[in-house]
């Protein structure tokens, strides 16, 4: 099986803003690049705020242009992964008006719904009957168009959703997964895996791997190396391939890791504190190294985040007015121009490698979160030596 290379996608002219300024043409031209650079997987993401208005409707102009999307991955030999709920994204919960609960403040990230800050937070999507019918909704619905469509890859329940709200208990996380699944299961053919990430480890989220993901084809998981609790410091290679370990070792899936990078530094700026940001070089060095050490984990692939440095213009908008540095993860500037990193990838993607079998499992899952949070502190060292 070949190990799989791809990006995760906003456009840099409209970013979080896609849907509402839908430009094809700058979509078309990005996929072609794209592939160009022989990657594979092109993982993006469908607003939830823009694509249901309802609880029981989806917006029809939405739906044609996630028809649009799809097929121009399509047409330029590129496979999809299509993000739902989201949800969370770069700092901030994107979230429909109807979704939110009025006892739930917002909580550590904002909420934006209607491109209005609100002051609360969503309702337990994992156990509450009348959110779950509407995901079950939005889900149907959208797999039902690409019942058959040669690009699909695979289905994402959510991008970092514990950041949307925590699970009460392990078990309702594990219903809700099971029930999304089984609708996208059958209504399309594509694969279905939910966004985890880093700090679903560091403590205990309410969360279990080996429950949540148990009815998904494979696991994912995103992490940083500027934001690990753990890391030696923002260069740490080890990092990202210590958590696809441990989330191998939880989830008991092959694992393809959906999210790794981290922000560059704006030009000639110094960088604040050791974690800040990373140089273009630096980037690019970090980019390999992490992939070798992904590869030798015997993970199936792996996806930078994200594809472009987004438009100046866009910066005095939500999330960037109060995280500038989202502004610069791309593997291309906000120029079109291409960073070192994007070559970094395609050399990699060249070498046409094959996924190596997965080394014997790092911990258990019941020792591992009875050890938090202190415990993947001394796990991450055991796993450097």
């Amino acid at each position: 099986m070949q190990f799989l290379l791809g990006v995760n996608y906003w456009p840099r002219r409209s970013a979080m803003y896609m849907w509402q300024r839908f430009d094809l043409g700058e979509i078309r031209e990005d996929m072609a690049r794209i592939r160009g650079l022989g990657l594979h997987v092109v993982r993006f993401f469908l607003r939830w705020d823009d694509f249901q208005p309802a609880p029981d409707t989806l917006d029809d102009a939405m739906l044609r242009r996630f028809d649009a999307m799809m097929q121009t991955i399509a047409d330029a030999g590129l496979r999809a992964m299509p993000t739902l709920f989201c949800g969370h994204m770069s700092g901030v919960n994107w979230l429909p008006a109807w979704s939110l609960d009025a006892a739930t403040p917002h909580g550590r990230f904002r909420t934006i719904s209607g491109g209005r800050e609100q002051p609360y937070g969503i309702g337990d999507f994992y156990a509450d009957e009348r959110l779950l019918q509407a995901q079950l909704h939005f889900a149907l619905g959208v797999g039902e168009r690409v019942r058959d469509h040669p690009a699909l890859y695979a289905w994402d329940l959510g991008n970092e959703f514990s950041n949307l709200r925590e699970p009460r208990a392990p078990r309702d996380a594990a219903r809700w997964s099971a029930l999304l699944t089984d609708a996208l299961t059958s209504t399309s053919h594509g694969d279905v895996t939910g966004g985890t990430h880093g700090e679903d480890v560091e403590r205990d989220r309410h969360l279990r791997p080996s429950s949540l993901a148990a009815p998904w084809d494979i696991a994912t998981m995103h992490g940083y190396s500027t934001y690990a609790v753990f890391a030696r410091d923002r260069l740490d290679e080890d990092v990202v391939p210590f958590y696809a370990r441990l989330m191998q070792a939880l989830s008991g899936k092959p694992l393809l890791f959906s999210e790794f990078g981290n922000p560059a530094c704006p030009p000639n700026a110094q960088r604040v504190g050791a974690f800040a940001c990373l140089d273009e070089d630096e980037m690019a060095t970090y980019c390999r190294g992490v992939l070798e050490r992904l590869h030798r984990a015997g993970t199936i692939g792996a996806l930078w985040w994200c594809w472009s440095d987004y438009d100046p213009s866009l910066a005095d908008l939500p999330p960037f007015d109060r995280a500038p540095h989202e502004l610069r993860f791309g593997m291309i500037r906000a120029d079109g121009s291409e960073k070192p990193v994007a070559r970094a990838l395609a050399a990699f993607a060249a070498e046409n490698r094959q996924v190596l079998p997965e080394p014997p499992p790092i911990i258990g899952e019941d020792a591992f979160y009875a050890s938090l949070p202190q415990g993947i502190h001394a796990l991450y060292r055991d796993y450097r030596r």
